[in-house]
């Protein structure tokens, strides 16, 4: 088959979740035999480990880097003679009808339930919520990552979504250097990844941190591309038991992973997310915001705190910091979990099926 990715940053995965998501499927299609383009906003050599690359610009704007970068990759693939179309992200959706209108098979990953982001003002909300509805009304095919995110598109508007979660296999590799770059020692370290966004909560994880007495170094990867009064908080706090090391990709990411005591998941909006399942199966000790979604993934292998209306977190993270037999359990469950939920070969199977079937 002839297929296209859109709506994500593109390839190779430099930023997030999606981006992932992207590079981790595509290359797999691509090993099957399936020629893949996937949609970029960045400079790069045509093709990325057999992908093809085709990029297009975005108007560098908070509302409009995405939604531009979408239909200008929607209007060219009008030309491609495409046998399928994947689009991520419910906000994308505005580019349905006109794929639809040349009869281009269209499926639609529509990712969380975005609205619902503390970072978006009220244009932000009616966007996401106008994206829900023509998801429902002009793709081909509805695809949530969660099942908590498709029982709220079927309560909502009638829907019938299809569940394929992410996949979380690491590599066969050995670490990379970071942890001695980062003056950081294996198991000598609590983990946080995730974008710098309100959501996702990373002041509240400084803060709870910060009561803690004789803890390891809290290590915060991640980045605030569109919350600069956050980035400017955070950067308050920053010392040597609260670390920013920016933003960090493969090897880098996977050895961070592999090598914490302990990793945080603070997100509270969102389907499956892609960190928490990796940092399951790098055989993580896992500690997660109590949300109906983080539930769903780890189940009873991995434990959980709360932000509101009652912190929970420095309590929790006491707790376990002081309990290795503890820890090691949970470490074990997670993995066994990852392992048997979160396949990137099982995922890339349902895509290729629905694909066929569009």
């Amino acid at each position: 088959m002839r297929l296209a990715i859109l709506g994500t940053r593109g390839v190779p995965p430099n930023y997030g979740g999606f981006e992932t998501f992207a590079a981790e499927l595509s290359t797999r299609l691509v090993a099957r035999g399936h020629e893949v383009f996937v949609y970029c906003r960045e400079r790069g050599e045509p093709t990325w480990n057999g992908v093809h690359r085709i990029e297009l610009p975005a108007i560098g704007h908070k509302y409009l880097e995405t939604v531009s970068h979408a239909w200008l990759s929607a209007v060219d693939a009008l030309r491609r003679n495409f046998d399928a179309v994947l689009v991520c992200n419910a906000a994308n959706a505005f580019v349905l009808p006109l794929l639809r209108a040349a009869r281009i098979p269209a499926a639609i990953n529509v990712d969380g339930i975005e609205r619902r982001r503390r970072k978006w003002n009220l244009l932000g909300r009616a966007v996401y919520a106008i994206g829900e509805a023509f998801s429902v009304s002009f793709a081909n095919a509805v695809i949530a990552d969660a099942e908590v995110i498709a029982s709220y598109y079927r309560e909502q508007y009638g829907a019938a979504p299809i569940v394929i979660p992410y996949g979380s296999e690491f590599p066969r590799e050995e670490d990379s250097d970071v942890l001695a770059r980062l003056g950081l020692r294996p198991r000598e370290y609590v983990l946080y990844v995730s974008r710098f966004e309100p959501e996702n909560n990373p002041l509240e994880v400084v803060q709870a941190f910060a009561r803690l007495k004789g803890a390891p170094p809290l290590v915060m990867v991640g980045k605030a591309l569109y919350a600069p009064a956050l980035a400017a908080e955070l950067a308050r706090h920053a010392n040597e038991r609260v670390r920013f090391p920016g933003a960090l990709y493969g090897a880098d990411y996977r050895t961070l992973q592999r090598n914490a005591l302990l990793y945080i998941q603070a997100t509270e909006v969102g389907g499956t997310h892609p960190a928490l399942i990796e940092a399951m199966a790098s055989g993580g000790a896992v500690l997660a915001h109590d949300t109906p979604e983080n539930r769903e993934v780890g189940g009873d292998a991995v434990g959980y705190f709360r932000l509101r209306p009652v912190e929970t977190l420095s309590g929790t993270l006491q707790e376990w910091l002081s309990n290795p037999t503890h820890r090691e359990r949970f470490r074990s469950l997670a993995r066994a979990r990852a392992a048997e939920r979160y396949s990137w070969e099982r995922v890339t199977d349902a895509y290729e099926r629905l694909f066929e079937s569009l």
